[in-house]
């Protein structure tokens, strides 16, 4: 039967058929698991990558509710691995970032998937552990790296970077209003100790009446990990295989959690669902173009109250899905 287009329901909060998801919760809630769940029924019995695994929620879901369904789980983080233990010959978990799905799949000798799920940014763990130096709200080192294969440190970038070129990923990947008055701030700080330092000087930058929206440091953490763990280009590479690599019934869903994540994948998927592009005066179709993917969400689906009350980081989460209909 054909899955109709999925709405923000609340009744989705964490809904999977009756599932009781187990899970270590004191490394990341999974958000919208009955969301991803709902979606993934057309492909049970099928191979899914779960593409973010962190702790295993979404992958524990999925063995759960569709009996037969196959996971490789992927994560860079060296941390994540332990959570796949248990889980059982159904699930293969291979430490590597999504960036390079690709190589991946070619090394498993997979040539074709039912599904993937993407759940951006960073885990509740990664948030908690100080010395990850993710958090703005506890002090830690400036590191931020969701995995060892970053090409560098926050503290390479906040020590060691020309004000301009800290400016420019503070506007580009944190959207910062203030960017130039806080790279100026950052640069005369100098050297920057920890997570802790760091938010007290973009504090100080920040004007008071702009504090009103959140903890201030928190566009400029935002775009350091970015620019750290180089996520908006891995989004890119990995999606783009996924879609590849989809058979056609197969789908693809992301959950992002900023608008600069929801932008990439919204732009991906309306592309690949867009058929013909002529004018429409034009009698015959002269570009050739034929739609390869359907849209399962006309609008992102996002966490119910309930689920946000429970799981406030879940608060930011917009939920996108495609199906491929041709190769």
């Amino acid at each position: 039967m054909e899955c109709p287009i999925l709405r923000p329901l609340p009744s989705w909060h964490q809904r999977s058929g009756g599932l009781t998801v187990s899970r270590p919760a004191a490394y990341h809630i999974p958000v919208l698991t009955g969301a991803v769940v709902d979606l993934l029924r057309p492909v049970a019995g099928g191979l899914v990558v779960d593409a973010t695994f962190g702790g295993g929620g979404h992958t524990r879901a999925v063995l759960g509710a569709l009996p037969g369904t196959r996971v490789l789980a992927l994560d860079r983080d060296p941390a994540a691995e332990a959570n796949a233990a248990g889980l059982g010959d159904r699930v293969r978990f291979v430490s590597g970032d999504f960036a390079g799905l690709d190589g991946i799949l070619e090394e498993e000798g997979i040539d074709e998937i039912d599904g993937a799920v993407f759940d951006l940014g960073v885990s509740s763990h990664q948030l908690d552990v100080g010395d990850r130096g993710f958090s703005y709200r506890r002090a830690g080192p400036l590191d931020m790296r969701m995995g060892p294969d970053a090409a560098h440190r926050a503290a390479d970038i906040v020590n060691g970077w020309a004000e301009a070129d800290i400016a420019g990923i503070l506007r580009r990947f944190g959207e910062e209003r203030y960017a130039r008055r806080i790279a100026a701030a950052i640069v005369a700080a100098r050297p920057v100790r920890d997570t802790a330092h760091l938010a007290e000087v973009v504090a100080g930058a920040v004007p008071a009446r702009a504090r009103d929206a959140g903890h201030p440091a928190r566009r400029t953490f935002q775009a350091l990990r970015i620019a750290v763990n180089d996520e908006l280009d891995a989004l890119r590479s990995g999606l783009d295989v996924a879609l590849r690599v989809l058979r056609p019934g197969g789908r693809v869903i992301v959950i992002s959690y900023h608008s600069l994540e929801d932008r990439i994948v919204k732009r991906r998927f309306v592309a690949g669902a867009r058929g013909c592009t002529c004018p429409p005066d034009l009698p015959v179709c002269g570009c050739g173009r034929t739609a390869e993917l359907r849209l399962l969400t006309r609008a992102p689906v996002v966490p119910a109250p309930d689920e946000i009350e429970a799981n406030p980081r879940a608060r930011s989460a917009r939920l996108r899905a495609v199906e491929r209909i041709t190769r």
